[in-house]
């Protein structure tokens, strides 16, 4: 196994790592500065679109360019142009609050998160499924940090997480792809028993949970049974995102933060992006945006 630093950057909040598997690129974004990032493995070049305000996650679309879940809600983005149709802002009201992490279901429609930004931490996070005719559905409410969103590859579990350090929890729910209709979650996994709280993450091709370990300087595997059978340890002690890809969808792209790092251990790769190879495990096609 080689974990190999491909774009160094000081990301303040380097997140929502994405594989185009049409046009072999990674997409991913550094939140709070608002950059949008294309990564481009056979070339090395990383290009970088200032967005203008907070970006938490985004899709490709079929139709063309991204959606995105931002500071001011959902939102087309052609990055090509620079052009944006709003959709929706479905907390408009909440000033304090921003979209953060997200994932599409198999058939197409994006969930997103969201969460308070900055200040003390509030239970003010909130699931929202952004269907394919473009309506917006709330979900479950009453988290600090919304995160972890990802689906088993029959689209039949949804899993996600809350990264707060009260919580630390990454629960999983039955789902019906045909609806988009989550049942009643329930405890997937508590990650007090490993070092690092529960961040972004993927689904391997076995259905294997791949978590960020924030704070942990690792990433671990879970079994759908709810087991670590993997652990791999980072040069940078915040990981955000794993996403496979490559042409096999075997490399493990993974970003990370630059900030609220601990003193006493140099990390001057901390807010980049990183490449494992060797892992020996292959992950799954990311649906594109049907709407």
């Amino acid at each position: 196994m080689k974990a190999e630093c491909v774009v160094p950057s000081r990301s303040q909040v380097g997140e929502g790592a994405l594989w185009d598997d049409r046009d072999q690129v990674l997409w991913w974004v550094d939140i709070p500065a608002g950059l949008i990032h294309r990564f481009d493995p056979s070339s090395g070049g990383n290009t970088t679109i200032n967005f203008g305000e907070p970006v938490g996650c985004l899709a490709v679309r079929e139709a063309g360019g991204l959606v995105l879940a931002a500071k001011s809600g959902f939102c087309f983005f052609d990055p090509d142009s620079g052009k944006r149709q709003t959709i929706a802002d479905p907390e408009a009201h909440l000033a304090m609050n921003r979209f953060n992490d997200g994932a599409t279901d198999i058939n197409g429609r994006f969930w997103a998160g969201t969460m308070k930004d900055g200040g003390p931490p509030e239970r003010m996070g909130r699931f929202y499924c952004l269907d394919t005719n473009l309506e917006v559905t709330p979900w479950k409410g009453g988290f600090f940090t919304t995160n972890g969103l990802a689906f088993s590859p029959d689209g039949r579990t949804m899993y996600f997480s809350d990264s707060n350090k009260a919580v630390r929890t990454i629960w999983r729910a039955s789902y019906d792809p045909d609806t988009g209709t989550p049942g009643e979650p329930e405890v997937f996994f508590d990650t007090r028993s490993v070092a690092g709280r529960p961040d972004g993450a993927t689904v391997d091709a076995d259905g294997c949970y791949w978590q960020a370990g924030i704070d942990g300087w690792q990433l671990y595997r879970i079994t759908p049974e709810g087991r670590v059978d993997m652990t791999v340890d980072l040069p940078v002690e915040r990981p955000s995102r794993p996403m496979f890809g490559g042409t096999s969808l075997d490399t493990l792209f993974v970003t990370s933060l630059g900030v609220g790092l601990s003193a006493g251990r140099d990390q001057p790769e901390a807010g980049s992006l990183f490449a494992i190879s060797g892992l020996g495990v292959q992950g799954l096609p990311q649906t594109r945006f049907k709407g």
